[in-house]
């Protein structure tokens, strides 16, 4: 009996191996097919969600898009209400370099808007929805001030620093018109360079674009009689742009990936229960209620509708 136990301690084991060795290559399969695993001519398309920032990781799929030989045209889903000045930069170089080796169209879901509508004009041709929202075109720093709080709970914040703009504004003290005005130099700076991209991509003079540019939002319908965007519809128009530009009718549109997205997704849901556990707090509902991918930005903000308690600079 000691040794039929110990045999099917060890059968369990072995059988816990098995299965763990086994959900391990579905999951490799199921990311390889996703993305270069593809065998066959397709066309990619590339989802470009939430609040923008540098991502190293879908930067990385947007160059392998460009590399892949099977790969014969490209529709960026964007659904985005912006981010990060320096994020919308880099995707939007990185989908300029992509457009020069396939054709890309950009599709609009609920919205692309600053950032967001940023990334979409780098593409070759935009389609988005009549009631997608678009636009909002403009850069924006807000600094909270906690100055009075501080001074009717008794805290005091000291500062030693090399020059009178270090570390400034602060949410400790009332912003100063010299402060003021170093923060709007750099935002009216990056709002030009804002203009000079829409002015390169879109058929619009300066003076259009500046009338546009005030962060006013619109509707596609909008969108499309103000030439920010080339047409309405959605995934079947934007491959039917494509295949004007002489891709395939037959090729069929599969989804590429970041690499990593899966796995930092399923380890994050996995890893809230024991969070709450440990903190007594529903993690998920307090990170949605407080901004929770937008807590940690950083750089000038290209951002539709930001929360109240982001600061950007």
């Amino acid at each position: 009996m000691i040794d039929r136990r110990r045999l099917r301690r060890k059968l369990t084991f072995w059988r816990v191996v098995a299965l763990v060795i086994a959900a391990v290559a579905i999951i490799g399969i199921a990311r390889f097919s996703t993305t270069i695993g593809v065998g066959s001519d397709h066309i990619a398309r590339i989802k470009i969600e939430g609040t923008i920032t540098e991502d190293e990781d879908l930067l990385d799929t947007i160059e392998e898009v460009s590399k892949a030989e099977r790969v014969k045209g490209v529709i960026l889903t964007v659904d985005s209400p912006g981010g990060t000045t320096v994020g919308g930069e880099a995707l939007f170089n990185a989908v300029r370099k992509l457009a020069e080796a396939k054709p890309v169209v950009a599709q609009v879901g609920t919205l692309a808007a600053s950032a967001g509508y940023m990334v979409a004009s780098a593409a070759d041709f935009i389609v988005a929805r009549h009631s997608s929202i678009v636009g909002s075109i403009g850069v924006i720093v807000q600094v909270p001030n906690v100055s009075g709080l501080m001074e009717k709970i008794g805290v005091q914040v000291d500062e030693i620093k090399s020059a009178p703009l270090k570390a400034e504004p602060s949410p400790f003290n009332p912003t100063t018109d010299a402060e003021r005005q170093m923060i709007q130099s750099m935002v009216s700076d990056s709002y030009e360079w804002f203009i000079d991209l829409v002015e390169e991509r879109r058929p619009l003079s300066r003076d259009e674009i500046r009338t546009l540019a005030d962060g006013a939002i619109f509707t596609g319908r909008q969108a499309l009689q103000r030439k920010l965007i080339d047409g309405l519809g959605g995934v079947d128009e934007a491959k039917a742009q494509l295949v004007e530009k002489g891709v395939s009718a037959d090729l069929e549109i599969v989804e590429w990936k970041p690499r990593g997205a899966d796995d930092s997704f399923i380890f994050a849901k996995a890893a809230l229960p024991w969070m709450k556990g440990f903190s007594g707090v529903e993690i998920e509902a307090f990170l949605k209620r407080v901004g929770g991918d937008r807590m940690f930005l950083d750089g000038l903000l290209s951002l539709w509708q930001p929360e109240s308690n982001l600061r950007g600079y």
